[in-house]
């Protein structure tokens, strides 16, 4: 099988060394996984041509830009909005034909769960993109509320009443209510490790968890600073393993 990571910068991903350490545990030598950068999602028909991928995992920014290039898109993946996992099928006449999957969902609702405490009802998600996304299916299925967080609510598609700007008084108050936040941007990855989404660390402390997405470096400073106020943290590794694995699922299955 040949597959890959397809993003814009992937100097930070640790996903090929994930699968070359996958697939020589497994003794599976007819496997590659490749870091594919491309500067546009329209590159992707030809890449996938050119190197006959069987599969691929998708990265910023083109988890949601991908939706239209898809043949088929698997429910739950069109009900969140955006793709993480593309299976290609290859026809007897040489074309492609390209399926959808999210695994980013699944994967991190089955790593928050351990965490979660009865009174972790109240969520920001930290970003609106494909990652954010999919946090957002995943809160849902829990039955915790949720406000995206935006640098500019104006500009995204969601519902005007479910974002809120970072610079909103409800953020930076004492009062703060909410105990859940997620960062799904990838501000604070390497190589920009002194960046943190949160502005407001003082108002961080005991009985919220904070959850980055972000794995390389683990702990990102968003968590850093949250742990230090004595908050429950979380990186994106384990979530990064779990949604490979669940790609490797859907690849593989017939």
């Amino acid at each position: 099988m040949n597959l890959g990571l397809i993003g814009r910068q992937l100097g930070h991903s640790y996903s090929q060394q994930y699968f070359d350490r996958k697939f020589r545990s497994e003794g599976r030598s007819d496997c590659s996984y490749s870091l594919l950068e491309i500067s546009s999602v329209e590159a992707v028909p030809a890449l996938v041509a050119s190197r006959r991928l069987d599969g691929f995992n998708v990265t910023v920014p083109y988890k949601r830009a991908l939706l239209p290039l898809l043949d088929r898109c698997d429910p739950a993946a069109r009900a969140i909005g955006a793709v993480n996992v593309v299976k290609v099928l290859w026809h007897a006449d040489g074309s492609p034909e390209l399926w959808g999957y999210n695994s980013d969902a699944p994967a991190f609702l089955q790593t928050l769960k351990p965490l979660l405490r009865h009174e972790q009802r109240r969520a920001l998600i930290l970003g609106t993109g494909g990652a954010a996304r999919a946090v957002a299916w995943a809160l849902a299925q829990l039955a915790i509320d949720y406000r995206f967080v935006s640098r500019d609510p104006s500009r995204t598609d969601l519902p005007p009443h479910s974002v809120v700007a970072f610079d909103d008084p409800c953020l930076s108050s004492e009062g703060n209510p909410f105990t859940l936040i997620v960062n799904a941007t990838p501000v604070g990855m390497y190589p920009h490790v002194e960046a943190t989404p949160w502005p407001y660390p003082h108002r961080l402390g005991a009985g919220q968890l904070c959850y980055d997405l972000v794995y390389n470096p683990a702990p990102s400073r968003f968590l850093q600073e949250a742990a230090a106020q004595g908050a429950t943290t979380k990186d994106g590794l384990e979530m990064l393993h779990r949604q490979a694995d669940l790609s490797w699922q859907i690849w593989t299955t017939p």
